[in-house]
Order: structure tokens, then sequence, then C-alpha cells
């Protein structure tokens, strides 16, 4: 029986910019990676740019569960181990309870070794969100997984991550993965999410994300609960 790591992305993205380049380097190694994506975010441009047409809210949804496919593809995912929750994006805090039940069934018939979702000090509260149903869900089941924590923007985004590095120097909490063998790999799983990284609407002046290199180094940092 293969082991199975689970991942866990708040939205169609999060995967792959927080642990792209992990996945790879675990499917080469014989794991067996179910993703799970909790939201549609279909409120991207409505709420970074104020865009709400080219695209609307529901074409963009459509959008982005298609770059996704197409990167986790790339990054060697089959199409049966990518799962979407279609929870409406920015709702997982109101619908915890339940997210946190489906996560639990999710966890108890995958039994996997490992599990990677959102950081406790994302700004995004569906990343907080998410963070905190899987935690309630590991500790309803009382299962020996381990717990890795990636970041995508820290709600200090400046300074968080530096006072993280020095409580690390007393915590040991903070792990690096070398991905520089499967780099390439994720870094053209990256560049699928056209609608993030490139101007794709008339109503923009810029991308959504302006620079996409912290999610492109040859390591991938996780929080780890010691």
């Amino acid at each position: 029986m293969n082991k199975k790591i689970v991942v866990f992305a708040p939205h169609p993205d999060d995967e792959t910019l927080g642990c792209g380049g992990t996945i790879a380097k675990k499917l080469s190694e014989g794991y067996e990676v179910l993703i799970v994506i909790l939201t549609d975010g279909r409120y991207a441009f409505l709420k970074m740019q104020g865009i709400s047409s080219d695209p609307t809210p529901e074409e963009l949804k459509e959008i982005r569960k298609e770059e996704v496919k197409r990167a986790t593809k790339i990054l060697g995912i089959s199409p049966q181990n990518l799962l979407f929750l279609d929870f409406e994006d920015g709702s997982l805090e109101k619908n915890e309870e339940k997210v946190t039940k489906i996560i639990t069934k999710i966890i108890k018939e995958n039994m996997p070794e490992e599990v990677y979702f959102p950081y406790e000090k994302d700004v995004h509260p569906d990343h907080r969100a998410t963070n905190r149903a899987v935690r309630s869900a590991i500790k309803q089941l009382g299962l020996p997984i381990k717990k890795y924590q990636y970041s995508i923007t820290q709600k200090f985004s400046r300074v968080g991550p530096i006072i993280d590095r020095i409580l690390n120097l007393f915590k040991h909490n903070i792990i690096y993965v070398d991905i520089s063998e499967f780099f390439s790999m994720k870094e053209k799983a990256v560049k699928e999410f056209k609608s993030e990284i490139a101007v794709i609407s008339k109503k923009q002046k810029a991308p959504l994300m302006a620079d996409i290199r912290p999610f492109l180094k040859k390591e991938e940092m996780f929080y780890v609960d010691k």
C-alpha cells in the first residue's frame, strides 16, 4: 500500500505556490498525493482590484479551476487525486464546522502519514480557517500525523518571517525541503496561473500577483509541530 500525504489548499494555487516542489518530490519518492482545494477562488479580482466583470466571479471560478488542473498535472498529480470542495471564496470561517467535518472524513479515509496546510499566521481568513479545521480534524481522530504548514502571505509580511526565524533558533520548528531537482517543474506549474501573474482583463492595470519570485526558490519552508 502506498504511503500517502494530503495537501489542503484554501484556494486554487496555494498548493503549487506553497509546496509544489515538495509535492513533486514526494511523488518521486513513491508517495500518493491527494490535493484538496477548499474554495473556488472566485472573488480574487473583485477583492483585490474591484473588478466584477471581464471576468465575472463565476467566470474566474472556472478559469482558476482549469489553471490548477493544468498546474497540478505538471507536478504529477492525476485528476482523481485532485479534489474540489467548491466552497465559495471567503466563506470558510462561517462554514468552519462543516469544513472540519469534511476534512475529518478525508483524513480518516486516506490515513496520510503527512498533511500540508496553510500557516496559522497567514493573512487571508480562509487560510487561517483551513489551519484550524485541519488541526481540529487531526486532534479529533487522534492520529500520529506529521503536520507541515506552508506560508503564502503572513499577516505581518515584512517582519513576520524574520521574527519566526529568530524564534526558530529556540523552537527548531522550521524545516527547509530541497526542491532543486524539481524547481523547473514547479516554475512551469506556477506559470499556469495566468489569471494571477499576467494581465488578462482590459480593466486591469497590473497582475494580481506582482512578484512570483518569493515562491520560486530552491528550498520550500515549512513550520512543523514538535
